[in-house]
């Protein structure tokens, strides 16, 4: 019997060490990184996304970092055909890829070969969709997609205004509800490991990397975003950048908006819980502060295919 491919992942959430644990395996096996990172796409926005360092990338290449800019459009499907191409070409090397990122909704869309319609974005849909939470609140927004489409309703958290939008613009282009995402096969075998700490531990080291980033310059990064792009596209209003911007503004203290930042990323990381859980039998979990056993369990699941 031919053996398949094998993709690995290292999943979990913010500032739970995956990268770290992925700079470790490329000592000791010849991988590459295919970032999951919803945010680390975006071109200029290194520090308010922690991407990787340049130290980092000289260990290991990683691939879907910095690739779109800040303002441009981007969709699910857009990193799918990117992450795809990605993970043959590092096959096609004699080389594995290592999916590394807390995106949940991407792990599972290249680890279930999910059918993503290809619908393009709607910027003065997305508009009118956001200012409808922003004013009236998110509930009123997944009120509106539960009397389209019951189905995303009921597995899209209420207060993911993104996924919300996303799924609105799929009705309003197609008039049916988006179609269920059904798990294929996607050409490869998968290995998952998961970095499992607990929910104190790993708020105190997404505190910490809050502490960095802002001490690192994320509200001048904001301010050279702002002169080269504007104030009006999505990324802006993500975590960080959206508090680094009300210091701009001078609605926050700096103080204010680390700590705003802090809460915003306890609530992201029980978000990814949500996509990582514990209990599902496919991710093998290691603490995350054992390094050593975790670089172990992703060299492990290299030699089990």
């Amino acid at each position: 019997m031919t053996s398949r491919p094998l993709v690995i992942a290292i999943v979990g959430p913010t500032a739970a060490g995956k990268t770290g644990i992925a700079v470790e395996v490329a000592r000791r096996l010849p991988v590459e990184v295919i970032s999951a990172d919803s945010r680390q796409v975006r071109q200029g926005m290194s520090i308010g996304t922690a991407a990787p360092t340049l130290a980092e990338v000289a260990v290991v290449p990683h691939h879907i970092v910095g690739v779109v800019a800040p303002d441009a459009p981007w969709a699910i499907t857009d990193w799918l055909d990117l992450a795809r191409a990605a993970v043959d070409e590092v096959h096609a090397r004699g080389r594995i890829p290592l999916l590394v990122g807390g995106t949940g909704q991407y792990v599972w869309a290249l680890l279930e070969a999910w059918e993503v319609p290809a619908v393009p974005a709607n910027p003065s849909l997305r508009t009118r969709l956001e200012e409808t939470a922003a004013v009236e609140g998110h509930e009123v927004l997944h009120a509106q997609l539960a009397a389209v489409d019951p189905a995303s309703a009921a597995r899209i958290d209420p207060r993911n205004v993104r996924r919300v939008v996303r799924a609105l613009e799929i009705v309003e282009a197609t008039g049916a509800p988006v179609p269920p995402l059904e798990p294929r096969d996607p050409g490869f075998d998968a290995r998952i490991i998961g970095l499992r700490w607990s929910r104190e531990e790993i708020h105190r080291r997404a505190d910490a990397r809050v502490d960095v980033m802002f001490a690192a310059g994320l509200v001048d990064e904001t301010r050279a975003l702002v002169g080269r792009y504007g104030r009006d596209f999505e990324a802006l209003r993500s975590i960080g950048y959206r508090e680094a911007l009300a210091v701009l503004d001078g609605t926050m203290t700096m103080a204010q908006a680390v700590e705003r930042t802090r809460i915003e990323t306890h609530r992201l990381i029980r978000m990814q819980a949500a996509w990582f859980r514990e209990d599902d039998p496919r991710i093998q979990w290691v603490e995350g502060a054992n390094v050593p056993a975790a670089v172990e369990a992703v060299v492990s699941a290299a030699g089990s295919t």
